[in-house]
């Protein structure tokens, strides 16, 4: 069983940083892409980021390319999500996801486990 814990939310304000990651354990961690998705109050859960198994492949929704960068250390079988320059528009529960395959996708539907997800707000 596939287990995800996430941390590092918290309270910040517009314009800080914030490191958020992903502790994975239960399968071969490098054999499968990793996203980060988030949820506001009152609206669907979205797609952050993804980076794939090995690495070599990074993609970002339109609105946190050049803030955000997701990574991944397969020794530690961690994912990470280095955000930067945070508005008030970024608050929301974040969650990492383990995908189906090696390459992973922006869909929800093609995540077969998830973290309980970790908050982050934003204050203006």
């Amino acid at each position: 069983q596939v287990q995800l814990v996430e941390s590092g939310g918290g309270l910040v304000q517009a314009g800080d940083s914030l490191r958020l990651s992903c502790a994975a354990s239960g399968r071969g961690f490098s054999n499968y892409a990793m996203g980060w998705f988030r949820q506001a109050p009152g609206k669907e859960r979205e797609f952050v980021a993804r980076i794939s198994g090995d690495g070599g492949i990074l993609d970002y929704a339109d609105f946190v390319r050049g803030r955000f960068t997701i990574s991944r250390d397969n020794a530690k079988n961690t994912v990470y999500l280095q955000m930067n320059s945070l508005e008030p528009e970024d608050t929301g529960n974040y969650y990492c996801a383990q995908s189906a395959g090696h390459y992973g996708h922006s869909s929800r539907s093609t995540y077969e486990y998830w973290g309980q997800g970790t908050q982050v707000t934003v204050s203006s």
